[in-house]
């Protein structure tokens, strides 16, 4: 169990980074309109709010990229310099190729399943594709091209998670709301907090501030299935677990069982000489719970070593990713541990020794 729960703690923890690396703890949408304009909210009150430590701005769209006769679909995010920093885009970099052009606005960062399926090559000077974006509130004209077309050059590839890397295009926001006629609207607002900030009593003074024509979101309610499913397979691991020790503690019984069968006649001493009918029970019901506690203990040391060790060497490691299997502790699952492992050695020790006892 401290193994297992510790395992699913680091696979939590990890697809946490990859998914709020790229996501910022609070954002900003509008609750009807794909965007919204930058004056509509007092922006200058928002930084005022105690617990706002930046704020970046985002225009995301639907977007096509060509690279010769090849064509594919991207999700364009046209960010600003915070949303560089505070995403750590550098950090995601694949070989750390594009460093140095990431405050550049003229090249753009593409997600890593996009940037090989466009077949380009990490460093090359060949990387150039067009982007086709198509035009707003624009009636069909012949002769009249319904897309803004531009010719960008890729500046390196991004890894955060497999839904990034399959779709996106990452450029800068002043560039692409020029070219799309867009100056001062926005998608989101990307709100970054300061370090040990209540992010629900924040998101809570937010939304009095932007008022109700407004969505704000916290990461966990953006991916909220994601964390839900996590969740639910740690809970779905600990109860089959659980039944997985009720059915060692049969072990325990049978170990009762032979134990009082072979004390029969000690029994019978001590009954003649006074011992009483309880303290006879007392006996057999400490034994029991003692081999229990001593297998509990034994477990959680050998499960504690064999976690720490993990952590130290990283004797396992990720498929396809290189990295040593995450493990995390956390003082509530060994509690959780520590009681139900303890409510059910007290049932399993109890109730037969009991019955036992009676008929003996």
């Amino acid at each position: 169990m401290v193994i297992l729960l510790s395992a699913f703690n680091g696979i939590e923890q990890m697809i946490a980074k990859l998914y709020t690396s790229f996501d910022a703890p609070i954002t900003i949408q509008h609750q009807s309109r794909k965007t919204f304009f930058l004056n509509q909210i007092n922006l200058d009150q928002l930084k005022k709010i105690e617990g706002v430590a930046a704020y970046s701005q985002e225009l995301e769209e639907l977007v096509v990229l060509r690279k010769n006769q090849r064509w594919i679909n991207a999700n364009m995010h046209a960010v600003d310099q915070a949303f560089i920093h505070h995403a750590k885009v550098e950090n995601h970099l694949i070989n750390d190729v594009g460093t140095r052009l990431l405050n550049n606005p003229g090249y753009v960062f593409l997600g890593a399943d996009v940037f090989s399926k466009l077949k380009l090559g990490l460093g090359s000077d060949q990387n150039n594709i067009q982007i086709y974006a198509p035009k707003r509130s624009m009636k069909m004209r012949l002769g009249k091209s319904p897309f803004h077309v531009q010719q960008l050059d890729v500046a390196g590839a991004l890894n955060y998670n497999q839904e990034i890397n399959n779709s996106t295009m990452l450029w800068d926001y002043a560039s692409a709301s020029q070219l799309f006629n867009q100056e001062g609207e926005v998608t989101r607002l990307h709100i970054y907090t300061q370090p040990h900030v209540d992010v629900s009593a924040l998101q809570q003074q937010i939304k009095n501030q932007v008022g109700s024509d407004f969505l704000v979101r916290t990461q966990w309610e953006k991916n909220e299935l994601i964390y839900k499913t996590s969740r639910s397979e740690r809970l779905v691991v600990f109860i089959i677990l659980l039944f997985v020790f009720v059915l060692a503690s049969f072990n325990l019984i049978a170990t009762l069982t032979m134990l009082i069968h072979e004390k029969q006649l000690n029994l019978q001493i001590l009954k003649a000489i006074g011992m009483t009918h309880k303290n006879r029970f007392q006996i057999f019901f400490f034994e029991g719970i003692l081999l229990s506690f001593l297998g509990v203990v034994i477990g959680l040391i050998f499960g504690l070593l064999i976690c720490l060790g993990q952590q130290q060497f990283g004797w396992l490691v990720v498929p396809g990713a290189g990295v040593a299997f995450p493990i995390v502790f956390k003082a509530q699952d060994f509690f959780n541990i520590i009681f139900a492992s303890s409510a059910l050695a007290f049932l399993f020790t109890y109730f037969p020794v009991r019955f036992l006892m009676r008929k003996s």
